[in-house]
């Protein structure tokens, strides 16, 4: 088990986890919280997200993904090359990738299935707080996140990748969140569910915008890939990591969520750190690490393997939005309590 969570990439399921666990805490309060089925719900996210990344293994290993970034490293150029390392060890084999596909799934299945009878049987199928609307999340979900790189739609080929998993761990998975917990759609979820999708998004974003090389060579078009010039790549990237702060203040001068939220930017500065580093990165600069970003893991490992480059960005893409959904929660328990 441990070797397939360290396989599946564990550690990224941050993007998942923290939006599921924000979204049970905002749902904490409502007349139909129940903290087991928020619980389900929260397990049942993560097994799906460490399935869905196996899964996005299995067909880039079939498209022999590896070799063409291999090949860009070469020339001479940067390429992030620690691709299903398990495979290519072979401490692992495709029907052992399989099995764990179908392991993980299964428990999502089982803990979605679950929540899934309890809220029918409490509020039914149809009805504006009816079972059927996680059912519509859970299937929109599977189908996106299916087809993110699967035949023959893969939409991480096109260009549509980013957007994609923004939505999934975004809006479908914190509305779908919230019918599990609570049993209704809570309506600050689904107003802060979209800053949260573009942050999960911007992870991508970064990943693509620094390794666009590696993935033009493998054949996967992405929406840093899309962009002709380098003043529209930083254009969006200035959108992704700021705009949810925007979003927080319209809501707030809105009225629809408490002045408290505005918290959220002491978060901001993490992402004007990735921002620069990004323009950083088109003059072939690296910015110093500094230890307010966050976790970085075995950092000095990371140096002497000459992955800094690119996991100093995606770590502080990934601790951007950790913070951002912590103030949020901590303001929601606060406010619950004074």
């Amino acid at each position: 088990m441990k070797k397939w969570l360290i396989n599946a990439r564990e550690g990224a399921t941050a993007q998942s986890t923290i939006p599921s666990v924000l979204a049970a805490v905002m749902a904490f309060g409502a007349s139909g919280f129940n903290i087991w089925m928020a619980l389900l719900g929260i397990l049942g996210v993560k097994c799906a997200h460490l399935a869905m990344n196996l899964i996005d293994d299995y067909h880039d290993y079939r498209a022999d993904m590896l070799q063409d970034r291999m090949g860009v490293v070469r020339q001479g150029f940067k390429a992030y090359t620690a691709k299903y390392p398990y495979l290519t060890d072979g401490s692992a084999t495709v029907k052992d990738l399989g099995l764990a596909i179908a392991a993980f799934t299964a428990v999502a299945l089982v803990c979605g299935g679950a929540v899934f009878v309890f809220r029918t049987v409490q509020n039914g199928f149809l009805g504006a707080d009816g079972s059927v609307w996680m059912l519509v999340c859970v299937a929109l979900a599977a189908f996106l996140g299916w087809f993110y790189s699967a035949p023959p739609i893969k939409f991480c080929y096109w260009g549509a990748g980013e957007a994609v998993i923004g939505i999934i761990f975004g809006p479908l998975l914190m509305i779908g969140m919230s019918y599990a917990a609570a049993g209704t759609l809570v309506p600050q979820i689904g107003i802060l569910s979209i800053p949260v999708g573009l942050l999960v998004m911007n992870i991508l974003y970064t990943h693509s915008f620094i390794d666009e090389k590696g993935d033009k060579a493998s054949g996967k078009i992405t929406l840093a890939g899309l962009i002709p010039s380098v003043g529209g790549k930083l254009a969006v990237a200035a959108v992704l990591n700021f705009l949810p702060f925007v979003i927080v203040i319209a809501a707030v001068v809105a009225g629809w969520v408490h002045p408290a939220y505005l918290a959220v930017f002491l978060a901001l500065p993490r992402a004007i750190w990735l921002f620069n580093s990004l323009i950083a990165f088109t003059r072939g600069e690296e910015p110093p690490v500094k230890k307010w970003l966050g976790p970085m893991g075995n950092w000095e490992a990371i140096k002497a393997g000459g992955l800094s480059w690119y996991l100093s960005r995606w770590f502080t893409a990934r601790n951007l939005i950790t913070l951002y959904c912590i103030i949020i929660a901590l303001v929601r328990i606060i406010l619950i309590f004074v």
